[in-house]
């Protein structure tokens, strides 16, 4: 099997930066507050303060001493006790792209839930760093732009879409805060080789460094890791070297029967289908971001980034549910009425095929 992990006039919408709380999220309802009313930014408003130094003097820097053996044991030491913390795992997600990071962005919520991400690629992030054609600006289509406001990204709002400056500003801040979650480990530069699977149930990864995964025509006989897990969530992207790689060997392994690839571009069908058509697509394996629209012919969106968060975010709902935890799904994460309207079709279950 292939390695599973993706290498993986307007005016500037001005708004308090959001406090993130563990069970506040945009999907179920919690109220953000009140919008201001969008102005133009200026150079005044955007200046940066040059009225504090550094403390410290520059002219006569110099670091504390450290011994080089030192940094080798605690690069090390932290590293095996997470891979020995993760060796058995509430929910794996394999590929850090948009939707895997805003799965583990809403499943981090819960301090209880422990989550691995693992990511083929040295930099997680899959496409999400830039919008269409290599261009910087990230398109959002409306109602997702709530997610946007709980995380607290800037955008220029348009009447049905909202514009970020730079792609970086959504991946650079969803990382910071998901990473700085005490219940969350990023392995990058790690490959999910094959699934595990027990009695038709998917049951964790079978894991190695990507490099090792890469190189194994040249060398003979290394064997992999394994991380067990109650939940695995498949966000792999669309069909390419390292994509789709989750249903894939679903398929080669008898537990689905095809992967009809995604269809031509349609945004407007696409986006909706993807969230629609998340889910848990054999037992213990979810499904999603672009690797829904491959595994039910949906149409791709091209460079519209909504639909990958607010597809992951499902993702995590539904991991919650399978782990027996409150959640938006069957309405038990919140109480009863308080999910945003807007979003409703990010708690939709179906496994209806789009149309393309």
């Amino acid at each position: 099997m292939a390695t599973m992990a993706t290498p993986l006039t307007s005016s500037l919408s001005s708004k308090p930066k959001m406090v993130f709380v563990d069970n506040r999220s945009s999907i179920h309802g919690v109220p953000l507050p009140t919008r201001l009313q969008p102005i133009r930014s200026s150079p005044q408003s955007l200046s940066i303060s040059m009225s504090s130094t550094p403390p410290y003097d520059l002219q006569s820097f110099k670091f504390e001493p450290i011994r080089e053996s030192i940094v080798s044991r605690e690069m090390t030491r932290r590293y095996m006790m997470d891979m020995i913390t993760y060796a058995d795992t509430d929910v794996v997600i394999v590929g850090a792209g948009s939707a895997g990071l805003s799965c583990a962005y809403e499943l981090s919520k819960n301090p209880s839930v422990r989550v691995a991400i693992i990511e083929q690629s040295v930099s997680p992030g899959g496409g999400s760093w830039l919008g269409g054609q290599l261009f910087s600006a990230m398109v959002v289509r409306k109602p997702a732009q709530l997610f946007l406001d709980e995380l607290g990204i800037e955008y220029d709002e348009q009447e049905n879409y909202v514009v970020i400056k730079h792609a970086a500003l959504f991946t650079s801040t969803i990382m910071s805060k998901l990473l700085a979650r005490p219940n969350v480990k990023l392995f990058n530069a790690v490959a999910v080789e094959d699934l595990i699977v027990k009695e038709g149930k998917v049951a964790g990864v079978v894991t190695n460094w990507a490099l090792v995964s890469m190189n194994h025509d040249t060398q003979s006989c290394m064997d992999p890791n394994v991380m067990e897990s109650k939940v695995v969530v498949s966000s792999c992207g669309h069909d390419g070297p390292f994509g789709a790689t989750g249903v894939k060997r679903l398929k080669s392994i008898g537990l689905i029967e095809s992967v009809p690839g995604m269809k031509a571009l349609d945004m407007n069908v696409a986006e909706d289908a993807i969230v629609r058509l998340t889910r848990e697509i054999v037992p213990g394996m979810i499904v999603t971001g672009m690797e829904v629209a491959e595994i039910d012919g949906a149409p791709r969106m091209g460079p519209t980034f909504g639909a990958m968060m607010i597809s992951g975010q499902k993702a995590a709902h539904l991991a919650l549910k399978s782990l027996g935890l409150p959640n938006a799904i069957d309405g038990t994460y919140s109480e009863k009425g308080s999910i945003h309207p807007e979003l409703i079709l990010a708690s939709a279950d179906s496994t209806e095929i789009a149309d393309a």
